[in-house]
């Protein structure tokens, strides 16, 4: 730059040298090429104003310059415009005066900023003066730990301290009684870390002796208290906390707190997903009982304040459209308060002068999209080395959810190799941008909300989540090893040693562990045959690259017709997966990709486009969806979900579902949803091992009529008999209900069917009512004679899957079986003699669990859902050859329920899914009624730029007859 210029007029001068180094390209190849306005980038190089960082970058790329000088050169220009006040779309203040805490959860010395919470921090304290033990319950992202830490913990020490109390904050970790010993350790220094341990692992009573000898240590009045405040309490069943010292744990707590001169009073915060976890322990029943506090959506005042009062007390002031539109993505929202923290966070990094804006807002990607933007930014500024090992850190910290979600994890800092240099610079970025935080040697992911909000992070947590749990079971199997100064008997051998050998992305501790175990299970013969083996890998890829070789060489002598036709495949598959992508931001457009792609190459891929393309959304669940019924005329559908509600939906055109009804009713996750024959009744059950009965003749104000209960732990599945006297209920206590229904105000239990051996899953009634299938973590499934309900009896067993049985139905004239399993495929079982069922076919493809199953009215067609989150038609019109339909995409997280829509309907069938990313689907299978609807939705038509971005060097023609474009 020359000195004698502006800043921004240097950085001007030296756009317009970039030009005319690249050859002086006219403004509109340019524009071509940057796919900006030619007014954008002239005005770019004008020098009357700093461009934004994407229209800078745009036109570097475009001249062939250095992207990455430039956009440092672009940050300097900035700060230097704005005195580092944040001028431009990017440019960060300083990270030590933000107002806002960002992912992290507030802490003791955040107290002077924690605003919107103080009527439930005076409930709170109100409530533990009262009691001895308290449970605050909330959503992942709710504000629980913010809420224990910057409200209560403050509040306790400012009154117990003056009488020589005090209140500990903690969380458990993987040893919760050692967490605990090593914390009244610090209140008592004359006191020895190893035996307070000792004491505390002595028994139930440890704890309570253990709080009354620091008090007196520490000089305290009669009348002071020890406050143990156990943040996030899910990780006893989380971190690998082993069931004899989580009992334990939990033994001392109720103890410590029941005693009759208990100087001691414990409040947990606890993950509502995990409840169900600490029904588990009768102590822990015992003491929650009348003292919980239930942390919700902050309302309209609450939030204002915890948006406005941070900025006030920072000499800021927040734009009223912004708080507007913050408080339109917030209110009403459980889990979105670390969200917006974080988006308030790089929106302070973007203010301009003192005032936080909507346009600087918007820039940070919105509530979700900061959170990703700033987990993809970092990944971005990672070499390709560093961003393998990011792709190896993450997941490790995250604990995969079983039939909860996903949560993170602590691990120590040793699980890594991180004296490596890449290691070190990936953990000292990710500290930066406050995607992990590390205390002591601990490491773990800020909060839960990158794991739904990142959806590179999401990726890497479920392309193979089975692979994901044999590195975390070999890791644990490491530490066992190294804590036992690495005994040969700990090693691997066997089945775990096979499966184990071709992990890839091991630690040096890890690799050592394997290594060890490979060399004291293998002889020099036995390496001599890996060598042989590997030899012949080898040999194998090199014929299989020179085959790949002489195949391409005489590709390369093919005519030019065949050329294009492999380029217009290639082109249109490219069009069909961005149209799935931008199905709802961009409705039209995407329609037109699909069904140009299709008439492009008429192939089952561009096909199924069309279809996901087609699929309507319903939107409403703040949790997954977990359980689907339509009513039997077609025109109501009923979703259960992890929200603990249950939504009711007026579907008689499926093209514009409408909310009917909110059945809120159950105080845990519901699992389980059916409709009686006639319609009029809707059974419900759920986590909390009840089923419910809803008198739902008028879907708009639906009723409980009776609570069933009997059952001893989650009730997964509901169905009724066909003549709607008799319901079924499958149960993770390993049993099937039989329910009378035929009066529901005075339904009572027939027959309770026991002989599996492990949780039952599925359930359903043949078509003449008498079979009933049930499926069962035992990998079985058992066909139960039900004619008399009050006397079943097992008529067959059917085995062959390798896993647990998610999934069974009956096909219309039950003649066949589907069953659908962990092991991801389908069996298809001729039923034609029930007490000799017999394996007719084993379908395969799905690349995750076989979680649902649905035939269609005609049982030409069966469907099924998969944890890959895909949807699969199958044609059952020859059931001794099936074949792949239909593949269905566009759900960001698993598909947990599926069925067809009953009946015959203008349009084909229909599906309906419901999936772990909170949302419901309903889908077309019928090709030609969906490409009718894309030619409806096509306006505006696509454009003969559009054209040219999505399928460059064809012809432009707009797929939908008597339509033009721009």
């Amino acid at each position: 730059m020359e000195s004698g210029d502006s800043p921004l007029l240097a950085f001007a001068a030296e756009l317009r040298r970039l030009r005319q180094k690249c050859g002086n390209p006219t403004y509109r190849e340019l524009a071509a090429r940057a796919h900006y306005s030619i007014a954008t980038l002239s005005g770019a190089a004008a020098g009357h104003r700093l461009p934004t960082l994407a229209v800078t970058l745009a036109y570097v790329a475009a001249c062939d310059g250095d992207t990455a000088e430039w956009e440092r050169t672009w940050y300097e220009v900035s700060q230097s415009l704005d005195s580092g006040t944040g001028t431009g779309d990017d440019v960060a203040g300083a990270e030590s005066e933000a107002p806002y805490v960002g992912l992290a959860a507030f802490q003791a010395d955040d107290a002077d900023r924690f605003f919107g919470r103080e009527r439930l921090v005076e409930e709170l304290a109100e409530r533990l003066s009262g009691r001895r033990f308290l449970t605050v319950v909330g959503a992942s992202g709710s504000g629980k730990s913010s809420l224990l830490r910057a409200g209560l913990l403050p509040r306790l020490r400012a009154g117990n301290g003056e009488r020589g109390g005090v209140a500990v904050v903690f969380t458990p970790g993987p040893h919760p009684l050692e967490e605990c010993a090593i914390q009244l350790s610090a209140l008592w220094p004359e006191g020895s870390l190893p035996d307070l341990s000792a004491d505390l692992s002595a028994g139930p009573e440890g704890l309570h002796r253990t709080v009354r000898r620091v008090l007196a240590a520490r000089g305290a009045s009669d009348d002071a208290e020890v406050v143990l405040v156990v943040d996030q309490f899910e990780e006893v069943f989380t971190q690998g906390v082993g069931p004899g010292e989580a009992t334990a744990f939990v033994a001392a707590l109720a103890a410590a707190t029941r005693a009759p001169n208990s100087r001691c009073r414990v409040v947990i915060g606890v993950r509502a997903d995990f409840y169900a976890h600490c029904t588990r322990h009768a102590e822990l029943v015992d003491a929650m009982r009348d003292g919980q506090v239930v942390v919700g959506p902050m309302d309209l005042d609450d939030l204002r304040r915890a948006v406005v009062q941070p900025a006030v007390r920072a000499g800021l002031t927040v734009e009223g459209s912004l708080l507007a539109t913050l408080i339109a993505h917030a209110h009403g929202q459980a889990g979105v308060l670390p969200l917006l923290s974080h988006a308030l966070r790089e929106t302070w990094r973007r203010r301009r002068g003192n005032a936080l804006t909507l346009e600087a807002f918007r820039a940070t990607g919105g509530i979700e999209g900061a959170l990703a933007r700033t987990a993809e930014s970092f990944h971005d500024k990672l070499s390709p080395a560093q961003r393998g090992t990011a792709r190896q850190i993450f997941p490790r910290l995250a604990a995969l959810g079983d039939g909860t979600e996903d949560t993170r994890r602590r691990i120590p800092l040793s699980e890594l190799d991180h004296e490596e240099a890449d290691t070190r610079a990936v953990l000292e970025a990710a500290v930066r941008a406050r995607l992990v935080s590390l205390d002591r040697d601990r490491l773990e992911i800020t909060h839960e909300a990158l794991i739904r909000c990142w959806p590179r992070l999401r990726d890497w947590l479920t392309e193979d989540r089975d692979t994901l749990r044999l590195h975390r079971q070999l890791t644990d199997a490491t530490h066992a090893w190294e804590s036992v100064h690495r005994d040969p008997g700990a090693l691997y051998r066997g089945t775990r040693l096979t499966t184990a050998r071709d992990l890839t992305g091991l630690t040096s501790r890890e690799r050592a562990f394997l290594d060890a175990s490979l060399a004291a299970e293998s002889a020099e013969a036995g390496r001599l045959r890996r060598r042989a083996r590997r030899t012949r890998h080898l040999m194998g890829l090199l014929v299989v690259l020179l085959v790949t070789a002489v195949t391409a060489a005489l590709f390369a002598f093919r005519t030019e017709a065949e050329m294009a036709r492999q380029r217009n495949a290639a082109v249109s598959r490219q069009a069909a997966a961005e149209a799935v992508s931008l199905r709802h931001t961009r409705p039209a457009l995407a329609a037109q990709l699909s069904l140009a792609a299709h008439r492009l190459l008429p192939a089952r891929d561009t096909r199924d486009a069309v279809l996901s393309t087609m699929a309507v959304q319903l939107s409403g669940h703040s949790q997954a969806v977990s359980s689907l019924a339509f009513r039997p005329d077609g025109r109501v559908l009923a979703t259960g979900s992890f929200d603990y509600s249950v939504r009711l939906w007026d579907v008689a055109d499926p093209l514009r579902p409408a909310a009917l009804a909110t059945v809120a009713g159950h105080p845990d996750t519901v699992t389980a949803v059916a409709f009686s024959p006639d319609g009029r009744l809707l059974a419900t059950g759920g986590r909390d091992r009840k089923v419910r009965l809803w008198d739902a003749h008028d879907p708009r104000h639906p009723a409980l009529v009776k609570t069933l209960t009997g059952h001893e732990d989650i009730v997964f599945s509901l169905a009724f008999a066909p003549d709607g006297r008799t319901l079924a209920s499958g149960s993770y206590d390993h049993t099937v209900r039989l329910w009378n229904v035929t009066a529901p105000a005075s339904a009572a239990p027939l027959s309770v069917l026991r002989a599996h051996t492990l949780n039952v899953k599925p359930v359903a009634f043949s078509p003449d009512g008498g079979l009933l299938a049930s499926g069962s973590d035992d990998r079985t499934i058992r066909l139960w004679d039900v004619r008399d309900p009050r006397r079943p009896a097992v008529r067959a067993v059917l085995t062959g899957h390798r896993d647990f049985v998610d999934a069974v139905a009956f096909s219309p004239d039950g003649g066949l079986l589907a069953s659908g399993s962990d092991d991801r495929t389908i069996r298809l079982w001729d039923l034609r003699d029930p007490r000799h069922p017999v394996t007719r076919n084993v379908l395969t493809g799905s690349a995750d669990v076989v979680s649902a199953l649905s035939f269609s009215s005609d049982g030409r067609l069966l469907a099924s859902g998969s944890y890959d989150r895909t949807a699969r038609v199958w044609d059952l019109a020859d059931t001794r050859r099936p074949r792949l339909r239909s593949v269905l995409t566009g759900h960001l997280g698993a598909v947990n329920a599926l069925v067809f829509r009953p009946g015959k309907h203008p349009g084909g069938h229909w599906i309906a899914t419901g999936s772990a990313d909170h949302t419901t689907q309903i889908w077309q299978t019928d090709t030609a009624a969906s490409m009718r609807l894309a030619c409806e939705r096509a306006d505006p038509v696509i454009t003969a730029r559009e054209w040219s971005r999505y399928f460059p060097r064809l012809t432009y023609r707009p797929p939908c007859p008597g339509r033009d474009g721009a």
